[in-house]
């Protein structure tokens, strides 16, 4: 059975005031966003929708894409929040299959968590953003994991998200992201529909994890 999920496209209007807000603050944007999703699903919508975004800037404009496996309700966007267009990501699923190349987006969240010594057995160590090499190479190992062979990855350091809360340690080291864009090859089309639907590595509430394929070769 194809599985089902939405991709919601939105073109934000930089004078609206919630767009303002939510670009700011990445916490009022995953509220704004879990809007979107059926009331009533519990502790964990987002995970239970497998709600995803990923804010893609350009020197003129700011594209919000927005996915789930559930109908996403854009009317619950504040008004004058911009411009949306749905689209069935069904057929994208169909025809995955072993060996075929495809270019890629994603913007994540590359991180490892601290290794403690044996006095601190029992403790968990403290989850430590990556960079340069040590952030390409955990992307190349994701990438496999999720049935893709990498065959270029172009990284761009995003603006860290910033949640609007107070907390020990800097958001800004918890929320790195880097976008990456490339070809690879297919080589486990189960795993890459698995990592489509469900994102990849940390900060899913963030605007991290939400992977964009389409045929090598397109526009």
């Amino acid at each position: 059975m194809t599985p089902t999920a939405t991709l919601v496209r939105v073109q934000l209007n930089p004078l609206n005031r919630a767009v303002q807000r939510d670009l700011r603050d990445a916490t009022q944007m995953h509220r704004t966003l879990m809007r979107l999703v059926p009331d009533n699903l519990g502790a964990s919508p987002r995970r239970i929708t497998s709600l995803l975004y990923r804010i893609d800037e350009t020197e003129h404009a700011s594209t919000l894409l927005v996915q789930a496996t559930v109908p996403l309700a854009t009317d619950r966007l504040p008004q004058g929040y911009g411009h949306a267009q749905a689209k069935d990501l069904s057929p994208m699923f169909s025809v995955l299959r072993k060996d075929m190349q495809v270019r890629y987006r994603i913007t994540v969240n590359p991180a490892k968590r601290q290794r403690l010594t044996l006095e601190e057995k029992g403790r968990r160590g403290q989850i430590i953003p990556l960079s340069g090499q040590a952030a390409d190479d955990w992307w190349t190992r994701k990438a496999l994991d999720a049935g893709l062979q990498l065959i270029s990855a172009l990284p761009t350091p995003q603006q860290p998200a910033k949640p609007q809360r107070r907390s020990p340690q800097p958001s800004t080291m918890r929320h790195s992201l880097i976008r990456y864009d490339g070809t690879a090859t297919v080589t486990d089309p189960t795993a890459l529909t698995t990592a489509l639907l469900e994102g990849i590595g940390r900060g899913k509430s963030y605007g991290a994890g939400l992977l964009s394929l389409a045929p090598a070769g397109t526009g």
